[in-house]
């Protein structure tokens, strides 16, 4: 059962209870989805990659919050965007309603997804001309791509509650989606982690981290050739 909670900075998350976490930190959902994802993650990849679309690959799609943001961000800025969120226990539509998510993107933004969710369940479908959206009812470990990507959003639950989504073989499992040069953020940062994404032929870095976490990571794949030498 989820249960609908406020955060520090006024907006709401679900609170799991099988799992005994929130979606978002209690900090602030909208601080955290925008510090962590948006500015640390989206920004980075419309200058690498200034081709289009962007593509991302999220693990863990929940509420929908990185999505919304990152679609009036693509929307408001004309990028294209392709989007595949991971998610083994798809909420209901009404769960999603009960966010409140609406107030924080454009409308049409937010008819688009409602629209469109139970049909991105089961296949790409597109939001507009520019966008389309993909969730994969599916656990991470079992998730297969025929593309790269160009970000990864990585938002499991902590390690203290979902450790076999931080696993060794599970960060080098999502780095393999990736493009060369492709970047990989998280609002977490142990030496474990650190350590796993080296292992993976990541160049890792710390940013200051969203409120009530004074650093997060994003680490970067080094092209093939790059580490030869």
């Amino acid at each position: 059962m989820n249960i609908i909670t406020q955060t520090a900075d006024g907006s709401n998350t679900l609170y799991n209870e099988t799992i005994g976490e929130h979606y978002h930190s209690k900090h602030g959902a909208l601080q955290e989805s925008k510090h962590v994802f948006i500015d640390a993650g989206l920004k980075q990849a419309e200058i690498t990659f200034p081709d289009q679309p962007i593509t991302i690959l999220e693990i863990g799609f929940g509420t929908g919050l990185n999505f919304l943001l990152t679609s009036a961000y693509a929307d408001e800025h004309g990028l294209s965007l392709s989007y595949t969120g991971i998610e083994a226990y798809p909420l209901s539509k009404e769960e999603l309603i009960s966010t409140q998510y609406n107030q924080y993107v454009p409308a049409p933004i937010w008819d688009s997804l409602m629209n469109v969710y139970a049909e991105a369940l089961c296949a790409a479908t597109a939001l507009n001309k520019d966008q389309e959206l993909t969730i994969a009812h599916t656990t991470l470990d079992a998730f297969k791509a025929e593309k790269l990507f160009d970000l990864v959003y990585f938002d499991a639950f902590s390690v203290q509650h979902q450790p076999e989504m931080w696993s060794d073989e599970i960060i080098c499992h999502v780095c393999s989606f990736l493009k060369p040069n492709g970047i990989f953020v998280t609002y977490a940062i142990t030496g474990k982690l650190k350590r796993a994404l080296k292992s993976c032929g990541m160049k890792v870095e710390k940013l200051p981290g969203a409120p009530g976490k004074r650093e997060m990571l994003r680490a970067t794949k080094i092209p093939a050739e790059a580490l030869e030498f």
